[in-house]
């Protein structure tokens, strides 16, 4: 079998990706996440999941690479990592009360013969009606700064929500294991 990478370093996917019990390796990918013009958000994540996968397929000429992307759509707000304390606040305040919308793309790239299969998941967050007191609390409990929508939905995140609306409950913490598995089945990889 060839060498199984996750193309990132988050160590949320990681965690995710040891759920399924196979051996892979990590490797961060350098790709811009930049938007492109007109680019709506599942496209985004498409393209950026495709764009790591085969970015660090460079590096693994023999290997199969899973690459993972996930834009948040709060109205018509993308919602980016808020990497500090007030922007966090700032995004949780927007989604109080509000439905967002996660994408979640995965891609499976087999480098040696070029071919890359990838699918998508949406995920809708309701979120509840939240006091500035109650997300600044979250906030500086959790300090969710690397999360796409500023929560860690498999910690103390989940409380800010009312509900969640998904085919892949995996997805909203950054890697939809049921669609990676059914990708990685098309290559030939079992999980069970």
């Amino acid at each position: 079998m060839s060498t199984l990478v996750l193309a990132s370093g988050s160590a949320y996917r990681a965690e995710l990706l040891a759920k399924l019990q196979l051996d892979f390796i990590s490797f961060n990918s350098e790709v811009d996440e930049s938007p492109q013009p007109g680019e709506n958000p599942a496209q985004l994540a498409i393209r950026l999941a495709q764009a790591k996968a085969r970015a660090v397929g460079v590096m693994f000429p023999h290997g199969l690479i899973i690459g993972s992307d996930q834009v948040a759509l709060c109205g018509t707000q993308l919602l980016g990592k808020p990497g500090q304390r007030q922007p966090a606040i700032a995004q949780l305040q927007a989604q109080s009360g509000q439905c967002v919308e996660f994408y979640t793309a995965v891609s499976v790239f087999d480098a040696s013969r070029n071919r890359c299969l990838t699918d998508l998941d949406i995920t809708r967050v309701y979120f509840r009606q939240l006091s500035l007191e109650q997300i600044e609390h979250y906030v500086d409990l959790e300090q969710p700064y690397a999360c796409a929508g500023s929560f860690k939905a498999e910690g103390l995140g989940i409380a800010l929500f009312s509900g969640i609306e998904s085919s892949d409950p995996s997805a909203l913490i950054g890697l939809p294991l049921i669609k990676l598995v059914s990708l990685l089945a098309r290559f030939g990889v079992t999980v069970l």
